[in-house]
């Protein structure tokens, strides 16, 4: 349920997307996060304007808004042309505000749901990227971003601690600044029966100011897909690591769908470190649907105990996980349905729902 429209007001181009779907859906599925105050936060939709060509020398601006139930971003992108072998600049502004579940939500139903911690974030960032022509089957990009990480509560107030009484930023404070520099390489190589791909993220936090946050974050992806006869076998491994001062929304969230299905968001742990592996099996039925059969498992590498506050600890999280089930993958001219059944190490299930549209 929602409407779709696309305007051409000279060479820009404006895309509007209004969608009542979700917050039904929503509705029926989950427990509200907070009372909805106004009619317009009945509304999930997006915005975009693209513009080709901004001061005549094929400078392109992007700017995107999207607005969901208890979450909204902006995010505005300006680009200069570069010849083809220097890297391509990106200027970019963002502000976004979003529950934080992953670490500060409270795991209910045998942890197959996470619900509201009374923490949200609302972030505010500026910076540069910087990516590096492909050459054979690597890419690269590195970016230099200021960002500005404020908690509010579910009613919209600044806070400073959780409902335990522990803070929820590394100054202390209302807010944390940070610096940051990252360094993304990627590879990618595919044929007719396989591809494997692989990314490593490395973030360092500069301390331009003495209160400014200083750590290293590294994460690495890892997958390798295979075809076995009429089946397709998918594997991954994912993982990271982070040293140095931070915060508890900076720390990694294990548990829920991209994860370890069968949990809710976040419900297996939080830690400094982790590792999350998934594999899933896809075979034909007819040539619309695809049957699957997966097993995902995560852990927290026993570093959960280092995030400040003890989050995982205070909320009972297990700290590893195992989630096995079995779904649907329906495609269609007008995008792709996907339905997974999964059960946790507690025996409890979990269903999910995905659309995804394909690329007009």
């Amino acid at each position: 349920m929602g409407a779709q429209k696309s305007i051409h007001a000279g060479k820009a181009k404006i895309d509007v997307n209004v969608d009542f779907t979700h917050k039904l859906c929503a509705a029926l599925m989950l427990q509200p996060f907070r009372n909805s105050g106004s009619p317009l936060e009945l509304v999930i939709g997006s915005l975009c304007i693209k513009h080709p060509n901004l001061f005549g020398k094929s400078e392109k601006l992007d700017v995107l808004w999207d607005k969901g139930l208890y979450d909204s971003n902006i995010l505005i992108t300006y680009r200069k042309p570069r010849p083809e072998w220097l890297p391509q600049q990106s200027f970019i502004i963002q502000h976004s505000v979003s529950p934080e579940i992953g670490v500060h939500g409270l795991p209910v139903d045998n942890f197959s749901r996470s619900g509201s911690g009374g923490v949200n974030l609302c972030r505010f960032s500026a910076g540069l990227d910087l990516s590096e022509p492909a050459s054979s089957n690597w890419s690269s990009k590195t970016s230099v971003k200021f960002e500005h990480i404020r908690p509010v509560s579910d009613e919209g107030r600044s806070i400073n601690r959780d409902l335990h009484g522990f803070p929820v930023t590394c100054s202390g404070g209302y807010h944390d600044s940070m610096v940051v520099v990252k360094q993304e390489s990627r590879y990618a190589k595919a044929n007719d029966r396989s591809f494997t791909q692989f990314s490593l993220q490395i973030e360092q936090g500069i301390p331009i100011l003495s209160k400014w946050l200083i750590f290293n974050r590294f994460k690495f992806a890892a997958s390798r897909g295979l075809k076995l006869g009429p089946a397709f076998l998918l594997t991954s491994l994912t993982g990271g690591s982070i040293v140095g001062d931070i915060a508890p929304y900076q720390s990694f969230a294990i548990g829920g769908l991209g994860s370890v299905r069968g949990y809710g968001e976040g419900a297996v742990g939080c830690a400094r470190s982790c590792l999350v592996a998934n594999n899933e099996l896809t075979f034909p039925l007819n040539p619309m649907l695809d049957g699957a059969v997966f097993l995902d498992c995560g852990s927290d590498l026993g570093s959960g105990r280092h995030v400040p506050g003890n989050p995982a600890l205070r909320h009972g999280k297990p700290g590893t996980g195992v989630g096995l089930g079995y779904g649907l993958r329906f495609k269609s001219q007008l995008g792709h349905f996907q339905v997974d059944y999964a059960v946790n190490a507690f025996q409890q299930r979990t269903v999910y729902f995905g659309f995804s549209n394909l690329p007009s």
